[in-house]
């Protein structure tokens, strides 16, 4: 297929995983007052960073024979990855059963279905591990009755901290070779440790800094109920290696709103865990770089249609976090902007 006159090196892609790799990044300057840049993951069939995870995983079971005619693929998401899955199972004509919980949005379960994705909604939290112990117990069970199913596990494989360390953080280092600092979330941990590890092993005078939700378990810190999907969990993630990161921080559900609230103001809808790991690095940054000088990365893991009757809905904040929640933030920049009002 040729391009069309006047065309310069156009991406053509066969196939909805094939388009992965990001190139856009939205520099904060203006808003924070700071040299941060954001790195925009959710421009892609699926919307969010896991269409990277998604690509690998079934790209690794299909390279070990895994996957038969029959084959269910099966996985435990609260949204995201599940919407990856769909699409490329969708692509691939193979049958995918995404286990969920309750907290799933609306507009991203119909997203799964409308892909012929099969969801398991998973109503009652486990009494020790919650929502997402409640899934993983669920999945085993599903596998134990029925050999079709094939479980991913991006807890536990591979292939999830692969994909970021051979993309996600090269794409960084080489378009910002001279980042002093690193900011990513932490949900499975994928994200998180294969930036670590590339860090570790090519970029080591860079800081990487972890950055996840209060009510998480995966600092250390004791289990709490939390609204937002995306980042956090109830279950030590397997993969973590704190050992990766120069420092981890936790940030309020309140904060996370305040941040997407002050992006969405300036033009900009990005989803729960960019509010998070932004709010994160302001802090950070704040007491560790005074003077204003280091040069510094968010990864935002996918943008915020998801989450318009959630965060970015005014009576759904005031009633899980009052109404404290709907003020701009302080300070400088922040605090100039208002945050936008939604019902």
């Amino acid at each position: 297929m040729s391009a069309g006159p006047g065309s310069a090196n156009p991406r053509i892609v066969r196939s909805p995983h094939e388009l992965v790799s990001a190139d856009t990044y939205v520099d904060l300057a203006p808003i924070v007052e700071r040299q941060v840049f954001l790195k925009c993951e959710g421009l892609n069939f699926g919307g969010s960073i896991k269409m990277r995870a998604a690509a690998a995983m079934v790209a690794a079971a299909e390279r070990a024979s895994s996957i038969r005619d029959e084959t269910i693929l099966v996985e435990s998401s609260s949204g995201n990855l599940g919407v990856a899955l769909s699409i490329i199972a969708a692509s691939k004509g193979l049958r995918f059963t995404c286990v969920t919980d309750s907290r799933c949005n609306a507009t991203t379960a119909a997203a799964m279905r409308a892909f012929g994705a099969e969801l398991v909604v998973v109503d009652e939290p486990d009494p020790v591990g919650g929502y997402l112990q409640a899934r993983l117990n669920l999945v085993a069970r599903l596998c134990a009755g029925d050999s079709r199913y094939l479980w991913l596990n991006q807890y536990t494989n591979g292939a999830n901290c692969d994909a970021h360390y051979d993309s996600t953080a090269r794409e960084i280092f080489t378009g910002f070779p001279d980042l002093d600092v690193l900011f990513v979330g932490v949900g499975t941990g994928g994200t998180a440790v294969g930036c670590g590890r590339y860090v570790r092993d090519r970029r080591p005078r860079t800081r990487v800094v972890a950055i996840d939700t209060e009510g998480s378990v995966t600092f250390g810190h004791p289990s709490a109920p939390r609204r937002i999907p995306g980042l956090g969990a109830s279950v030590p993630p397997p993969m973590f290696e704190l050992g990766l990161f120069a420092d981890t921080v936790s940030v309020s559900e309140a904060d996370t709103i305040q941040v997407c609230r002050l992006l969405a103001s300036h033009g900009m809808l990005f989803g729960g865990s960019t509010g998070t790991v932004l709010s994160g690095a302001l802090t950070w940054l704040d007491h560790h770089d005074p003077d204003r000088r280091l040069n510094s990365m968010c990864i935002s893991a996918d943008m915020g249609d998801r989450y318009l009757d959630t965060v970015y809905n005014d009576e759904w904040v005031a009633e899980h976090f009052g109404v404290a929640a709907l003020e701009p933030m302080p300070g400088t920049a922040r605090s100039r902007a208002a945050a936008p009002a939604t019902t």
